[in-house]
């Protein structure tokens, strides 16, 4: 079930056919993806369509920069970023793929989302981290190659664990210092250095919640393009300790009765969603 969440390939593997960035981009007409900030530019009507490259409006083509990133609906995908402080034309719209207003289709999202992880790759690949070298691209692929020194580069893509800790009919919840107030998700965090995936998860919850946890196993995981991110889930039972926030980047932590959990920041296309309804109770 998990790789039907949004933003993962299989949400839109029937529309959209990936091809190399390295090959020859000829003129076939086809869609243009235009992204600013972390919404998708459309057309503001009803139905929900990329844009073809006759329904431009005028000022939004950009003059250079189109990346073809494979086909859509038979058609090329062409990509841009628009910069921030453009204004849109009459009829046209920003909608978020990201954040509380889920207007944008599923499957949008998702190409929208994977095409703002493309061009943050392309952005922070221009120049080699070990000598500064200009970066050519490795044939067939998304990988650099720096000819000064010979150093290879690959996508950047982090690895975060999420994880549901359940306690009889309990479910173990934190509040970041950066959310609301009232606002609640699941364990979470970054793999480390020297870390497998289920050593994280322990050492996640002990942070955040001074607890144990056992009985540690994987559900599922969701490309999370934010700007590269995998999320990996895991359910957890508690093991023992007493439930403290760590004060700084937790700052609220407990256990929720399943059927009256807070509001949650994830969003309903979020995997932390996804594992609250499909997990979180027990019968």
């Amino acid at each position: 079930m998990s790789t039907l969440l949004p933003f993962n390939t299989t949400m839109i593997c029937q529309l959209f056919t990936p091809l190399p960035p390295d090959g020859v981009d000829d003129a076939t007409p086809g869609f243009l993806l235009l992204l600013q900030s972390s919404s998708l530019v459309l057309h503001a009507d009803t139905t929900q369509e990329l844009f073809f490259d006759e329904t431009v409006p005028a000022g939004l083509r950009p003059a250079s920069g189109l990346l073809r990133i494979g086909d859509w609906r038979g058609k090329p995908l062409r990509v841009a970023r628009l910069p921030s402080e453009l204004p849109l034309p009459d009829g046209c719209e920003a909608l978020p793929f990201q954040g509380p207003d889920f207007r944008l289709d599923n499957t949008l999202a998702t190409i929208a989302g994977r095409a703002a992880q493309i061009l943050h790759w392309e952005r922070r690949s221009r120049f080699c981290s070990h000598c500064g070298g200009a970066m050519v691209r490795l044939p067939g692929g998304w990988g650099k190659r720096c000819p000064a020194c010979g150093d290879e580069h690959f996508p950047h893509i982090h690895p975060c664990i999420i994880v549901l800790v359940r306690r009889g009919d309990t479910l173990l919840l934190i509040r970041n210092a950066t959310w609301s107030v009232g606002r609640f998700s699941l364990v979470a965090g970054f793999l480390d250095f020297g870390e497998s995936l289920e050593e994280c998860v322990r050492r996640e919850v002990r942070e955040e919640a001074a607890i144990e946890i056992d009985n540690i196993r994987y559900i599922g995981s969701q490309c999370w393009p934010f700007p590269s991110q995998v999320m990996v889930g895991f359910l957890a039972d508690y093991a023992g300790g007493d439930v403290a926030a760590d004060g700084v980047e937790v700052v609220e932590a407990g256990w929720f009765p399943e059927d009256e959990l807070p509001m949650s920041p994830g969003g309903k296309r979020s995997i932390a969603r996804w594992i609250l309804d499909t997990y979180g109770r027990t019968s």
